[in-house]
């Protein structure tokens, strides 16, 4: 049966999980963030409307959440929000140690197992990475024969492999093995060299992967081991793991998965294989404590869990404004290191400052979390004055109130452009006035925004941002094109 929260459930957990949470001295800081909360699209002379975190999970549909948010290198504040579970009709609240998924913030922690071996003389970071492969390799075709895949451009998405990113198993299916995922046997196509080693930047979770097969193959332990021994044990990330299946001690602690409507995942959630790609269990206090660790070795902190130089290393652009695991933003004393997460039903987001010692982690238990961790980051960056994050202002369309009228309706989605993801059967979106606006509300959780004009057709998402373009068709109809892509044809 699915798991669906009700609005006034969400409201009530808000405050019944983060009572206690915090000290006293933080509540009004916090709650002017939390209140604190506008779309990231407004429109220029349009006073923004405020909103509370609670009140915009509910809009979201997204029924937990945590915050770590870090000052001066230590963990300033963290709270959990709203639910992770309900075991036989009791609801498990979110705190600061409830685990959730970090998709793909699991490949910067992830990089330390190689720039921690790499440092200890076991791995070459410029060495070709058929070198340490056992029984899966690179085949030799055109393009290694002047350039090889190497760890360094694995960790920078400049490796030329495929595999963008991978959906999981669910939990009553067998994992398959990392050479069943590297050769296509899985859910994903193989993992192949298409270009030459170095020649661009491509995000490549299947990199990550043959990653994760270098480290096992060289160390002789699984991947879980090793980030266990030589990462999260000596950065105390009590509450992480590379297991999968998550282990069952840290069942209880970890929130299930939902999807954009609101609905637990069949299963809570899906297992993989993936680990270094997007494996690992983990809470935002924990992964602050990998960012301080970080800031602390640059501003001096000897016997850290790597070299200042190799930190350095770490943090030094390849292509597209990426190091050897995270995403880098700005520069020089205003360097930010920072990765985003999306696993099924889990999407999470972290930040920090290389030297300014600040940062933040926000990771939710929802497929719709996106916005509302936008909104969280714009309220976070607008009180600190971190300055990482604005409001897009676009220029204010007013058509005539009849014209708009016009387009108000339900529209049914066309299929001929393929089924959309995550979505069975009849998707339906409805169009409605508000203020003298229009709406836009469907039920599978894509779209609950009100939209800006930007054109005489041509509007934009104020929660998201995303491009909505009605036309007129063949019938004097309409229909709208979502993204420029998913076409909607109006039915009444």
């Amino acid at each position: 049966m699915k798991t669906n929260l009700t609005p006034f459930l969400l409201t009530l957990l808000f405050f019944t999980a983060c009572a206690g949470e915090v000290d006293n001295s933080l509540h009004t800081e916090i709650e002017d963030i939390e209140s604190g909360l506008i779309t990231t699209i407004q429109i220029d002379g349009d006073l923004p409307t405020k909103h509370t975190i609670s009140k915009r999970m509910d809009h979201f549909k997204v029924p937990g959440l945590s915050i770590a948010v870090i000052k001066d290198r230590k963990l300033h504040w963290a709270k959990g929000y709203g639910i992770a579970n309900v075991v036989a009709n009791e609801v498990v609240e979110v705190t600061p140690n409830t685990l959730f998924q970090a998709g793909s913030i699991s490949k910067p922690v992830a990089a330390l197992s190689v720039l921690k071996m790499a440092e200890e003389g076991v791995l070459d970071l410029d060495q070709d990475v058929n070198t340490y492969l056992r029984d899966w390799k690179i085949p030799d075709t055109d393009f290694t024969q002047t350039e090889k895949v190497t760890l360094r451009k694995i960790l920078s998405h400049t490796s030329g492999l495929t595999g963008h990113g991978f959906p999981g198993y669910p939990v009553d299916e067998p994992l398959p093995t990392l050479i069943q995922v590297l050769n296509g046997e899985g859910n994903t196509p193989a993992v192949i060299l298409d270009t030459i080693p170095g020649s661009i930047w491509r995000y490549s979770g299947g990199g990550y992967t043959l990653m994760e097969k270098v480290v096992e193959d060289v160390s002789g332990l699984g991947f879980a081991k090793v980030m266990h021994d030589k990462i999260l044990r000596p950065l105390a990330m009590s509450n992480s793991t590379y297991e999968q299946p998550l282990p069952v001690n840290f069942e209880s602690s970890a929130s299930i998965a939902f999807n954009r409507k609101g609905e637990a995942v069949d299963g809570n959630w899906h297992n993989y294989s993936e680990k270094a790609a997007a494996g690992l269990w983990t809470t935002p206090s924990d992964l602050a404590r990998y960012c301080i660790e970080i800031q602390d070795i640059l501003t001096g902190k000897e016997k850290g869990i790597l070299s200042r130089e190799t930190i350095e290393l770490m943090l030094t652009e390849e292509l597209n404004n990426w190091g050897l695991g995270p995403a880098l933003k700005w520069e020089a004393d205003s360097l930010i290191f920072q990765h985003g997460g999306k696993n099924e039903g889990f999407t999470t987001n972290m930040m920090a400052f290389a030297y300014k010692g600040d940062g933040v982690i926000i990771m939710t238990n929802a497929d719709n979390g996106r916005p509302l961790i936008n909104e969280i980051l714009l309220s976070i960056s607008t009180y600190y004055g971190w300055g990482i994050l604005e409001p897009k202002i676009i220029d204010p369309y007013e058509s005539d109130p009849e014209r708009l009228k016009n387009l108000t309706g339900k529209y049914r989605y066309n299929e001929e452009g393929g089924p959309v993801p995550g979505v069975d059967g009849e998707f339906v979106i409805e169009v409605k006035m508000e203020n003298g606006r229009l709406k836009m509300i469907d039920t599978h959780g894509y779209l609950n925004s009100i939209l800006a004009q930007t054109g005489e057709l041509e509007f934009m998402a104020m929660d998201g941002g995303e491009e909505i373009m009605f036309q007129k068709n063949a019938a004097h109809s309409y229909s709208f094109l979502y993204y420029n892509f998913f076409q909607f044809d109006k039915v009444e």
